[in-house]
């Protein structure tokens, strides 16, 4: 075994034992011998299985993906020094100022962790769906069943080969129709200077632009701008009609994107029945 894959496991053990569930934003439930997290958690955290963190941490596995390594430390909660320590270890080149980064930093982790009783979500430049609330899970389905290189806005926007929208299992509508593909277009486009060289946004255009002749239209506009906020009504199954505000708060990296009901309103009492209902939000 080599030093760097020894050293790997080692770290990946130390940072799952310093990382307790409640900052990992999961419940605490019985007593504990250890204040870490269980393999099985960091496992279900970061959408790996067991037997790949036990073979990574005792290092019988010496070439995991630059994809599995952004999943773990978004998992165990790392600073942006830390990930790039565990992308070397792992004989990865860190993310790049000209690369799109799935790092999600643990302050704005502990304010979604807040934020758990809230339908948001976490987007990348890209509009790759990086993180979920149970509430997003409850009011959308739950992204957890598609395919992780699937999980993305601009694909459910212009699918491509008849392919049909997989981060909502059921039908949303929205209020502001062709402006929303013009916005996830000129978001694109504004990524694509911010990011030059990073190769999943430009397979992700080439994909689009090939496939589907709306974005073709719009890319070609040269249009530069950002998606902010939408009117929407989620045809949810269990409940009904469901009508959401959707706003997008970005830094130009991440998009945290807030679905929310106007207060006192039938909307907001079906919203939080729509957790009940999924299971994904306990009653109270």
């Amino acid at each position: 075994m080599t030093t760097s894959v020894a050293e790997l496991g080692a770290t990946l053990r130390a940072w799952r034992d310093r990382l307790t569930p409640a900052a990992a934003g999961l419940p605490s439930g019985r007593a504990r011998r250890a204040k870490g997290l269980r393999r099985e958690e960091l496992a279900d955290l970061a959408g790996i299985s067991v037997d790949y963190v036990v073979r990574l941490e005792q290092g019988r596995f010496t070439t995991p993906s630059a994809q599995v390594i952004a999943a773990l430390a978004r998992a165990l909660r790392l600073t942006g020094a830390e990930r790039d320590h565990l992308y070397r270890l792992a004989g990865l080149l860190p993310p790049g100022d000209g690369q799109i980064s799935d790092h999600i930093p643990p302050g704005v982790h502990r304010v979604l962790h807040r934020l758990r009783d809230t339908a948001v979500a976490v987007f990348a430049a890209d509009w790759q769906l990086i993180w979920w609330s149970p509430s997003w899970a409850a009011l959308l389905g739950d992204p957890a069943a598609v395919p992780p290189a699937l999980r993305n806005f601009a694909r459910d926007t212009f699918p491509v080969g008849g392919a049909g929208p997989r981060l909502s299992q059921w039908p949303v509508l929205s209020a502001a129709g062709d402006a929303v593909e013009a916005a996830v277009v000129s978001d694109l486009r504004r990524a694509t200077g911010r990011f030059p060289a990073d190769e999943r946004l430009a397979a992700l255009i080439r994909v689009l632009a090939a496939g589907n002749a709306r974005f073709a239209e719009l890319w070609a506009a040269g249009e530069v701008g950002a998606h902010r906020e939408d009117h929407k009504v989620v045809q949810h199954p269990a409940v009904g009609p469901i009508e959401v505000d959707c706003d997008v708060l970005s830094d130009g990296e991440l998009k945290i994107v807030v679905l929310s009901a106007a207060p006192g309103t039938e909307d907001e009492t079906k919203l939080r029945l729509a957790g009940v209902a999924t299971g994904f939000v306990p009653g109270r």
